[in-house]
C-alpha cells in the first residue's frame, strides 16, 4: 500500500499550490482591506453632510436675522448671535465660518428698506481622523457653502 502523495509529497512546489485551510484567512484579510476604508468614506461623507447642513442652516436664518432687523447695528449683533448658536448647534469651529451679504436691489446701503439680501455662508470641514502632524488637519478640509435669498422689509431701519 502506497501512501498518499498528499501527506509526503513537501516539495518546494507543491508547497506553493497547496492551499488547504486558507480561505478564511484570505477572507479576513481581503475583508479588513476593503473594510477599512469604505468605513472612512462614511465617516468623512457623514462629516461632510453636518457641516453643509450647518452651513445652509446659518445662511437661512443670518438672511431672516439681518432682513428682520431694525438698524445696521442690529443687524450685525444678530447674525453674530445666529452664527454663534448655529455653529455650536453643528459642532462647526466658528473660527472657520466666513459670511458676506450682499443685497441685489439697494441703491445706498446694504441691507436696505425693500432690497434683496443674499446671505452667503462658507465653512471648511476637517476630515476625520488625520493628526495635526505637519498640517495634514489644516490641508485636508473640504470647503462648503451655502447661500440664502431675504426679502427685506420695506420698514426696515424704522423704529417700532
Amino acid at each position: 500500500m502506497r501512501p498518499s502523495s498528499r501527506s509526503t509529497d513537501r516539495s518546494p512546489r507543491r508547497l506553493l499550490v497547496d492551499d488547504d485551510g486558507s480561505a478564511s484567512l484570505e477572507f479576513i484579510v481581503a475583508g479588513v482591506l476593503l473594510l477599512a476604508p469604505i468605513l472612512y468614506l462614511m465617516l468623512a461623507l457623514g462629516a461632510i453632510q453636518g457641516q453643509s447642513l450647518g452651513a445652509e442652516a446659518a445662511a437661512r436664518h443670518t438672511a431672516r436675522a439681518i432682513s428682520t432687523a431694525t438698524d445696521a447695528e442690529d443687524a450685525g449683533a444678530r447674525a453674530g448671535r445666529v452664527l454663534t448658536a448655529v455653529a455650536t448647534e453643528y459642532g462647526i469651529d466658528p473660527a472657520a465660518i466666513e459670511v458676506r451679504w450682499s443685497c441685489t436691489d439697494a441703491a445706498g446701503e446694504c441691507p436696505a428698506a425693500g432690497a434683496t439680501l443674499v446671505v452667503d455662508v462658507t465653512a471648511r470641514v476637517a476630515l476625520p481622523l488625520l493628526p495635526p502632524i505637519l498640517g495634514l488637519d489644516e490641508m485636508a478640509t473640504v470647503p462648503v457653502q451655502a447661500s440664502a435669498v431675504q426679502k427685506v422689509s420695506r420698514f426696515w431701519g424704522t423704529t417700532p
